[in-house]
């Protein structure tokens, strides 16, 4: 999905929003040693087999690749959060610090034990930021930052920030107490938007929209560098970088694993009514009245508003033949606290959300262009124009 608006004096809102990405990674970059540059840095973006890593991200705790927050001192810290920060809007940076932070809370909710083959498994510390190629430059460049339940990807070509996607922000747990009876719910509205909206249909449509009355264990597409037809969720052991080194570690994760795949009670039926599908599955759109449509548009907007306003492409579906292109559909019980699965899908976007595990307190939601994730399509023609 090609993020470039329209010029003003010169400079579009796609280039404004590079140039700070760009001086934030070089003032990053200028920071570390040699060594801290060697693992926060990688190949030239060129959509071939050079960019394979680029092109592999995760939302579990595994290594993401890149410089970890640990590796580095604090004012490299702040200089990396700062890259951060200039590819998210403020809500969603806001969201990503809390979501980095509640490592501690589930590290306390499990006993503060040690976990996934490393010292702490839930750690706050363990957030990667990688840069790819020379930001500022001429050719492409683009950068990544991922761990436990985040996951950004960007790319700026012609010095214009074309791609976000996927973009991926998740919480565990996705509900936790405060104090006076306040409770903190990163995603809240990411949840209850499109609960409304599937509660709200009468049901004639609840019966088109309502795929399965049984969720799925996780996201549909998962952590694929390309969707395809007929993709369905990955076992957890499927979404780590690599098998643990120690086979016992390895093995708490396949029992785990299981377990997760053996509480939604799916068969191979039910997982080819949720595969992921070029046409899209559920009701259209067109068919929702004036307040459910606005629904949608909310519902959009907590994915699309992830990144600053320069470059968010949220505008297009207020156009209603944009928003009549999509189509919504849910999996499970529509009541709160029960565990389902949503997705709204149309012409060059998916967005996707389960929360299933821990009794429904485990959330995971993801933007995606299925046909030009990582800007896959603007590097093909860069490529077929420049060599």
């Amino acid at each position: 999905m090609r993020l470039v608006g329209p010029r003003s004096d010169d400079v579009s809102p796609a280039r404004a929003v590079a140039d700070r990405m760009a001086e934030a990674a070089r003032g990053w970059l200028d920071l570390l040693d040699a060594e801290q540059r060697r693992i926060a840095t990688g190949a030239v973006p060129a959509g071939d087999g050079s960019d394979a890593e680029r092109l592999r991200w995760f939302y579990t705790p595994t290594d993401h690749g890149g410089l970890t927050v640990h590796q580095q001192r604090p004012a490299q810290q702040r200089a990396a959060m700062r890259l951060v920060a200039s590819g998210l809007s403020t809500p969603a940076y806001v969201t990503v610090a809390t979501v980095m932070g509640l490592e501690n809370v589930l590290d306390q909710a499990e006993g503060f034990v040690a976990r996934f083959d490393r010292e702490r498994g839930r750690d706050p510390g363990l957030y990667y930021l990688r840069v790819f190629g020379e930001p500022g430059g001429a050719a492409p460049w683009g950068w990544r930052f991922g761990g436990h339940h985040v996951s950004l990807n960007n790319l700026v070509v012609g010095g214009e920030v074309v791609a976000t996607t996927p973009c991926f922000l998740g919480a565990d747990p996705a509900t936790s107490s405060l104090l006076g009876g306040a409770a903190l719910r990163p995603l809240a509205q990411v949840e209850d938007l499109a609960r409304d909206l599937v509660r709200s249909l009468p049901p004639r449509l609840a019966a088109r929209a309502v795929l399965l009355d049984r969720a799925p264990s996780d996201l549909v597409t998962a952590n694929r560098t390309r969707i395809e037809p007929g993709d369905r969720v990955i076992p957890l052991t499927g979404i780590w970088r690599a098998s643990f080194p120690d086979p016992q570690e390895q093995t708490r994760l396949q029992a785990t694993s299981d377990a997760i795949d053996a509480a939604t009670g799916y068969d191979d039926a039910d997982h080819g009514v949720l595969a992921y599908t070029a046409v899209p599955r559920g009701l259209p759109a067109v068919e929702l009245d004036t307040a459910q449509r606005e629904m949608l548009r909310l519902v959009l907007g907590t994915y699309l508003g992830r990144v600053p306003d320069g470059v968010c492409p949220l505008d297009r579906y207020a156009d209603d033949a944009a928003l009549d292109a999509l189509h919504f559909a849910w999996a499970g019980p529509t009541e709160p606290g029960a565990p389902h699965y949503y997705r709204v899908q149309g012409p060059r976007l998916l967005v996707e959300w389960d929360n299933t595990q821990r009794g429904a307190n485990h959330a995971h939601s993801v933007w995606r262009d299925p046909s030009a994730d990582f800007g896959m399509d603007v590097l093909a023609a860069h490529r077929a124009a420049h060599h």
